[in-house]
């Protein structure tokens, strides 16, 4: 029980950070409104996790402009798929 447990990341504890996770694992990016609207957060709310992932090297973004608007793209980082990947196994096994 404890090799399942030391698998499990604290980045990924709170439902908003798995949501960020979850989209980005199946989608090459997404912008920022996209992220908000599926996971029907706040702006402040979502710069926050998104700001967490990044300083823990999981999460990755493009800055651009579409017609003068700003837009922002998020990624997951090869470490981060890494990471996500071994926290879901983890949780899986303690289902089992």
């Amino acid at each position: 029980m404890k090799e399942i447990l030391k698998d499990l990341n604290k980045a990924f504890e709170n439902k908003v950070r798995l949501g960020i996770m979850s989209a980005l694992m199946v989608n090459d990016y997404l912008d920022f409104n996209t992220l908000k609207g599926l996971l029907d957060v706040t702006d402040g709310n979502l710069a926050s996790h998104l700001r967490s992932l990044e300083n823990s090297g999981y999460v990755t973004f493009k800055k651009e402009f579409l017609d003068r608007k700003p837009n922002t793209q998020y990624s997951v980082t090869d470490e981060g798929k890494e990471a996500f990947v071994k926290h879901i196994k983890a949780i899986e096994q303690l289902l089992n």
